[in-house]
C-alpha cells in the first residue's frame, strides 16, 4: 500500500512506520494538515491515515477540502475522541473509517487493508436505478433525478448493497459483514454511514427512498 500518514505526534507516526514499512507498505508523512492536504491532492495514495487534531488545519477540514476537490482516496481518520457526535462529524466530512487512539499498529493495517478491498470491489459494470436513484457500477457515480451525488468509498459501497437489494430489507449484521468483514466496527459506525447516506440521497428530494427498518435493518425503495 501506498500510504499518507498525517499526524503530528511524533512517537505516533514513528510506531506507524516501524511496522508497516517492513511489511512492504511505503509511507509519507505530515505534520500538519495543510501540508497533509496538499500532499494528498498531488499524489496518488492508496489510502491516507488522518488525525483529527493537527496544527495548522483540523483533520476534519483537510477531509472536506479533499472530498470537495473531488478525491475519493479512502481516508481513516485517527483521534482520541470517541463519542458518537465526533464520529458522525467525522463520517460527514468524508471519512470512511474511524479509528479511537490508543490503537494496535496491526488493527490499523488490517483497516487500511479493508479499506483499499472496499474501494476496489464494486459491482460488474451494470447501472442499478432504484426510482430516479442510478448508480454506475463501473464509474462509481451516483446521481438522483439527474443530479451528481457526491458520495465516499463507505458510502457507495453501502448504496451498492442496497440497491442490489431493493426493495428487500437488508440485515445489520449482513451490511456489516459485507463492508467491514471481520473487522466490524461498533455499533454506532453503520448507523452514522447510513444517517450521512439519507443525508446525500434524500435531503433534497420529497420522496424518500432511503428506510430503516427498526430492529432489523435497512431497505431503498420507493415504496
Amino acid at each position: 500500500m501506498n500510504i499518507l500518514v498525517v499526524e503530528d505526534n511524533r512517537d505516533i507516526a514513528e510506531n506507524i512506520a516501524d511496522y508497516l514499512e517492513p511489511r512492504g507498505h511505503s509511507l509519507d508523512f505530515a505534520a500538519d494538515g495543510r501540508l497533509g492536504l496538499q500532499l494528498a491532492l498531488d499524489h496518488d495514495f492508496d489510502v491516507i491515515v488522518l488525525d483529527l487534531m493537527l496544527p495548522r488545519m483540523d483533520g476534519m477540514t483537510v477531509c472536506q477540502k479533499l472530498r470537495e476537490a473531488h478525491r475519493a482516496t479512502p481516508v481513516l481518520m485517527l483521534t482520541a475522541r470517541d463519542q458518537l457526535d465526533d464520529k458522525l462529524a467525522g463520517f460527514q466530512s468524508g471519512a470512511d473509517d474511524y479509528l479511537v487512539k490508543p490503537f494496535s499498529v496491526k488493527e490499523l493495517e488490517a483497516r487500511l487493508h479493508a479499506l483499499i478491498k472496499r474501494v476496489h470491489h464494486f459491482g460488474d459494470g451494470a447501472v442499478l436505478q432504484v426510482a430516479d436513484l442510478s448508480f454506475n457500477q463501473q464509474t462509481l457515480q451516483a446521481s438522483r433525478a439527474g443530479m451528481p451525488l457526491e458520495l465516499n468509498p463507505t458510502q457507495r459501497k453501502l448504496l451498492e448493497l442496497l440497491m442490489k437489494s431493493s426493495p428487500a430489507v437488508v440485515k445489520r449484521d449482513r451490511l456489516e459483514e459485507l463492508i467491514w468483514g471481520d473487522l466490524p466496527p461498533d455499533n454506532d459506525v453503520l448507523r452514522t454511514h447510513i444517517y450521512s447516506l439519507r443525508n446525500i440521497i434524500d435531503r433534497s428530494f420529497e420522496k424518500k427512498l432511503l428506510h430503516t427498518v427498526h430492529g432489523v435493518g435497512y431497505r431503498l425503495s420507493d415504496t
